[in-house]
């Protein structure tokens, strides 16, 4: 999940609150007033999703997307950051024949820090961002800004060529080697207090197909990502805390 004040957070759920009824464990868990949050892991199609689980109460915190109710994922959008594969798809979706002409008018460089579950792992990663409105500045990156392409009706005016990073919402992703040094592509929610859609649930089955469908957009995203980077369009570092 990005890195966040719990103050940011907590105004998000505030405003948020003015429309949706939030769940009062939910609201206590975003702003960090739980000390009973454990990590449930679960792999679904080659991609290990922590889930956290109120020990507690022994519920776990599961998603569903309330689209076209909501959209405030659009409207409160922090970056876009692109793939080398979402820059020639996009170019051609907006009318450039260049490559490169698209970079220079329709993008600007993002960098900024995201943590992983239960604060592990920390990613900077440096990438080329979609610009979520024309005179988007560089004090703007990390803003919650509404993307210039939500009409007023909720719909993407780039569907189905929006960012890869957009197929993801809420879920933060990244890779990880595992005990045979082998590369395992990880996941956990978002929490930026933008979001109606989590629930609590005894049990994940409820939650099950999302992750079924969701994995697969996750593993390929995280693969466009791993060649962005090697052919040098973009920089992510990992450290882990655990190996000190």
């Amino acid at each position: 999940m990005a890195v966040q004040t719990e103050s940011s957070v907590k105004d998000s759920l505030d405003l948020l609150a003015r429309k949706w009824k939030i769940d009062p464990k939910l609201y206590d868990l975003q702003t960090g007033r739980r000390d009973d949050v454990v990590d449930t892991p679960i792999n679904v199609g080659g991609v290990v999703f922590h889930i956290p689980t109120l020990s507690k109460d022994r519920l776990h915190v599961l998603w569903k997307c309330l689209w076209p109710d909501c959209h405030n994922c659009c409207e409160r959008q922090g970056r876009l950051p692109l793939t080398k594969d979402d820059i020639g798809r996009i170019a051609k979706k907006v009318g450039y024949d260049s490559n490169s002409e698209f970079v220079r008018n329709e993008t600007r460089i993002s960098s900024w820090q995201e943590q992983a579950a239960f604060g592990n792992v920390i990613t900077t990663l440096s990438m080329i961002s979609l610009k979520r409105k024309m005179d988007e500045r560089e004090e703007d990156d990390g803003t919650p800004l509404r993307c210039r392409f939500l009409d007023e009706q909720g719909f993407c005016g780039i569907h189905p060529d929006k960012p890869g990073v957009c197929w993801l919402y809420p879920f933060a992703s990244w890779l990880e080697a595992d005990a045979r040094k082998q590369p395992v592509v990880h996941a956990t929610f978002q929490f930026t207090g933008d979001c109606p859609g989590f629930y609590l649930d005894k049990s994940i089955d409820s939650m099950m197909p999302v992750l079924q469908e969701y994995s697969g957009k996750i593993y390929s995203y995280n693969m466009a990502v791993s060649r962005t980077t090697r052919e040098n369009y973009g920089f992510v570092n990992l450290i882990d805390l655990r190996r000190g």
